[in-house]
């Protein structure tokens, strides 16, 4: 069965092939664009394999099987069957992906759209699954494999001049499997990923390449090390994803500073008003918190531990916090020595009464509150040392409390 507007379609195909033109070939592989909803309506619902046979070798292969695979997606996709229309996209992108490997970087618009839609129709046919009592993520994990097939095609290009190599899809392409990696929580298989990168010294620094590409790539690295515990190296790509972060992605900067917070916590870096202002959902979830650490106010955070800690869980953040609880206790010490006319001979009981009257447990005894002091001196939260003896903590002249700012390994205490 011949359609009009299929032909018009193939020779729109036809015509960004030969020209070469990238953009208008991922345009044109759009499954939810209008084109694609007036060809199934041409076709009045007669949509098989079968009945699209008739223009087999319309196009130079693979693209008529493309062609056909792309009005199969549509029909699926415009019938809310997200399990067959990921089906079949599958096909499109390891049919698309056969021409990719023999072509250069003038491809690269069309693989970056069709690999979006592959995820995108991965999680909905997912979330069908579940509806229908199937749990698991098993089409997100299968992307995850076909995404991975892509890179290695970008990685390999050694034919392409440098400018036209298909090498600079590869961080666009990284971001999409640390995505799926993330959305099936197997992270441990980006290893994989990010040795094969560092096994090619050939790929263009990351500098070269798109902001949007960097900034993608910095935050999965940067969530890797936070997962990792590797902070130091976490909050050095996240910051830097936000700073060259889109000022217009706002949800990208909250995903951003969702992480990115709580790391300059512990360098003594308090976000301001301003900018918790512009991102209200932060600014309810971490506010309690910085105020407490402020006022040295332990029994204010741990009601707010208690009260986000549901959601604290689900971001991987409750343990992160609970050690952040340590600055409190720092704030705490600090004012009750300021309360001391900042002498440099403070008795363990005022630390004591400090912390009972602060909310610390009612049952702590001299003896964990003098504990608390030795691990706050340990850590380089404070200057001076305890004569157990005399039951006095003897702080520095100068500097007895340094700044946050200034502890040169703020980080290595979290391990």
């Amino acid at each position: 069965m011949s359609s009009p507007k299929f032909s018009v379609y193939l020779t729109q195909l036809a015509q960004a092939l030969r020209e070469e033109k990238g953009p208008e070939l991922a345009y044109l592989l759009k499954p939810t664009s209008e084109h694609g909803k007036a060809l199934v309506k041409d076709f009045r619902g007669n949509i098989t394999r079968q009945s699209l046979s008739y223009y087999e070798g319309s196009l130079e292969s693979p693209w008529d099987e493309i062609a056909m695979q792309y009005v199969l997606v549509v029909n699926h996709c415009g019938k809310k069957r997200a399990t067959e229309a990921f089906k079949e996209e599958c096909t499109l992108v390891s049919l698309f992906l056969r021409f990719f490997a023999t072509n250069s970087g003038w491809t690269l618009p069309a693989l970056f759209s069709i690999l979006r839609d592959l995820r995108d129709l991965a999680f909905d046919a997912d979330l069908e699954g579940v509806s229908n009592g199937q749990e698991g993520t098993a089409n997100m994990e299968e992307t995850a494999r076909i995404i991975s097939r892509a890179f290695s095609h970008c990685v390999t290009d050694r034919q392409s001049p440098v400018q036209e190599s298909r090498k600079w899809g590869v961080y666009y392409v990284v971001g999409l499997i640390l995505k799926c990696y993330f959305r099936v929580k197997r992270i441990s298989l980006a290893k994989n990923i990010l040795r094969a990168i560092n096994a090619n010294p050939d790929i263009p620094p990351l500098s070269q390449y798109p902001r949007s590409h960097q900034v993608t790539y910095r935050y999965y690295i940067g969530m890797l090390g936070f997962l990792n515990e590797d902070f130091a190296k976490a909050e050095q790509e996240l910051t830097q994803a936000f700073y060259n972060c889109y000022t217009g992605a706002h949800s990208n900067q909250e995903r951003i500073l969702t992480y990115l917070i709580p790391l300059r916590l512990f360098r003594g870096h308090l976000p301001s008003k301003e900018l918790l202002a512009r991102f209200p959902v932060l600014d309810d979830l971490y506010s309690p918190f910085i105020a407490a650490i402020r006022n040295g106010d332990i029994r204010s955070y741990d009601a707010s531990l208690d009260r986000f800690e549901r959601r604290l869980v689900d971001l991987n953040l409750w343990l992160t916090l609970d050690r952040a609880r340590e600055l409190c206790i720092r704030g705490l010490f600090r004012r009750a020595w300021i309360a001391a006319e900042k002498s440099t001979r403070i008795p363990v009981s005022m630390f004591h009464a400090a912390l009972l009257i602060a909310g610390e447990d009612k049952d702590i005894t001299t003896e964990e509150a003098e504990c608390l002091v030795a691990n706050m001196i340990y850590k380089g939260f404070m200057r001076g040392y305890i004569s157990h003896e005399k039951q006095m903590v003897v702080l520095a002249k100068a500097d007895a409390f340094p700044r946050l700012a200034d502890r040169p390994t703020p980080f290595a205490l979290l391990q």
